[in-house]
């Protein structure tokens, strides 16, 4: 009999062991279906969120892109209409000009509007000094520009002129 009992509690044990084993392996696959479930419905679709925003912010940021320093246009003085005779042969020619200066920071706006006279003089003179001929072309024009931005940049001592704008000019 003792033989028998023997038995039962190895095979008790046996069945404890197997229903141990069960539980342990329905567990783990408890938790393996938990873990992707949370994958499938939390995680994932919060990583397509974000990226989803991450694209749209890049998108943005395209949109808004920091201007280059070439691009951007300096403080401007506009240089108010005068009217020059010029050089010519058989009859007598003048233009009627305005213009713009583009300077290259705020702190040279107070001396180009200090030295307003001594610029005007300068742009009257250079002009003064040209044919007829030498303004009819755009050639012509863009020779007077960057002689006018060489001239006022030689007395210039806070800053310079970036850029000569001819906002008006008349050749007659």
């Amino acid at each position: 009999m003792a033989e028998k009992e023997e038995k039962k509690d190895e095979t008790a044990k046996g069945g404890k062991k197997k229903l141990i084993i069960i539980i342990a392996a329905a567990l783990v696959l408890l938790l393996a279906a938990g873990g992707g479930a949370y994958y499938f419905l939390v995680y994932k679709p919060h990583q397509e969120e974000l990226k989803r925003k991450q694209e749209e912010a890049s998108k943005a940021e395209a949109l808004i892109k920091p201007v280059p320093e070439e691009a951007k246009i300096g403080p401007m003085v506009e240089i108010k209409e005068f009217i020059v005779n010029i050089i010519s042969e058989d009859t007598p020619h003048y233009v009627k000009a305005s213009l713009s200066l583009e300077l290259d920071k705020d702190a040279t706006l107070d001396e180009v509007n200090k030295r307003m006279p001594q610029i005007r003089d300068a742009i009257l003179l250079l002009i003064g000094n040209k044919t007829f001929e030498e303004l009819q072309d755009i050639q012509g024009k863009n020779q007077v520009k960057a002689e006018l931005k060489s001239k006022i940049n030689s007395f210039l001592k806070t800053g310079k002129v970036n850029n000569v704008y001819l906002t008006d000019f008349v050749v007659q």
